[in-house]
């Protein structure tokens, strides 16, 4: 197995979590398992990316007949930050592990292509692109030659899409975010955004965004409704515009060594799990997002759809982000995207024809 720089950062302080947990289950029953996973999501268990693992779980566990068994920890029990839950995957203390691409970064910052702002059009582009291989195998391919133990099983969404969300300004058009405090996450990409439409981004930890949001610090941010809901920023945040200039792709990787040491029917069934993991992941923000927009319009939120004219301004505000990252990073990964992307649009529109 191929070693990293990442792993030369010792796991020490890792291993007692896990004699911790591990002896917190020494209470129930040992399964008759031939394989036993770990996989490990950094968000609660009112997420998707908890209902996807549970479905992985329960998928896998049903059809290899037992001989697959997974223990799911969730907000961070075996791993705080997505840093350390990678050099925990890589060295493989854990098997499973999701990232979005703000945490991949360290790793692979060319990743961050998938974060261009308006670069998916629409969830029905997004979904088709972030599960075709034109786009998948090459980061699975790239990731497996840069650490020889990620392996990229399956992308799907975790939050929905990220929209402008402010205090005290309704935003319209890019104008409207012009000297703006807007907490961002410490992406250089996400920074850049606001940068370009003249805002000023402010990166705040995430379980800082609130106080944030209380005091002024910040006068906005750049996150998804249910987030938004589900940490009670509704409380300070008064506006949503529904700009969509980020959709929320959340990767999901597993030690490449665990995959390949089960026998080939069973990586199948695994594979096979992940893709229902997919389809959850996918399909649970959108469902989540309805009761949410209710209830943030209920505490007096108001949500704004921007005009086909306004979506515009704001993907012309954009376009220097493009042109910053092939500057930073080149073009590849930007122009592998943006092909699959058209492939994409390219099928959908064959299937509005076929239907005339």
């Amino acid at each position: 197995m191929k070693k990293t720089d990442l792993l030369k950062k010792t796991t020490a302080a890792f291993v007692p979590t896990l004699m911790a947990a591990s002896l917190s289950l020494a209470a129930i029953p040992a399964l008759a398992a031939d394989y036993d996973f770990n996989i490990v999501h950094l968000s609660n268990t009112s997420d998707e990316d908890y209902d996807g693992a549970v479905v992985l779980k329960d998928y896998v566990e049903a059809q290899s007949n037992g001989r697959i068994h997974v223990n799911i920890y969730s907000g961070g029990q075996l791993c705080g930050n997505p840093t350390e839950c990678i050099e925990a995957l890589q060295a493989n203390l854990i098997q499973v592990f999701n990232t979005t691409t703000g945490g991949l970064s360290n790793v692979f910052p060319e990743i961050q292509a998938l974060d261009i702002p308006y670069i998916f059009p629409t969830d029905r582009v997004a979904e088709c692109a972030l599960n075709n291989e034109m786009l998948v195998g090459p980061i699975r391919k790239e990731l497996l030659d840069r650490t020889g133990t990620m392996r990229l099983m399956t992308i799907g969404n975790t939050g929905g899409w990220r929209n402008f969300a402010t205090t005290d300004k309704l935003i319209k058009t890019p104008a409207d975010v012009e000297g703006l405090k807007i907490r961002t996450i410490n992406s250089p990409i996400q920074m850049q955004l606001v940068k370009a439409m003249g805002g000023s981004p402010t990166a705040v930890p995430w379980p800082e965004v609130y106080t944030s949001l209380a005091t002024g610090l910040v006068e906005g941010t750049k996150n998804g409704i249910t987030d938004i809901m589900g940490m009670k920023f509704n409380e300070h945040i008064k506006y949503m515009t529904l700009d969509g200039h980020g959709y929320m792709a959340s990767m999901w990787w597993m030690n490449n060594d665990s995959l390949k040491d089960m026998p080939e029917d069973l990586q199948h069934i695994m594979m096979d799990g992940f893709d229902a993991l997919r389809e959850v992941t996918t399909v649970m923000p959108k469902r989540r997002q309805i009761e949410a927009y209710n209830e943030f319009k209920a505490s007096g939120g108001t949500v704004y759809a921007p005009t086909a004219e306004e979506k515009a301004q704001f993907q012309e505000a954009a376009k220097p982000v493009r042109a910053w990252f092939v500057n930073e990073y080149g073009a590849k990964w930007v122009e592998t995207t943006e092909s699959a992307v058209k492939s994409c649009e390219a099928s959908i529109n064959d299937a509005y024809m076929a239907q005339n």
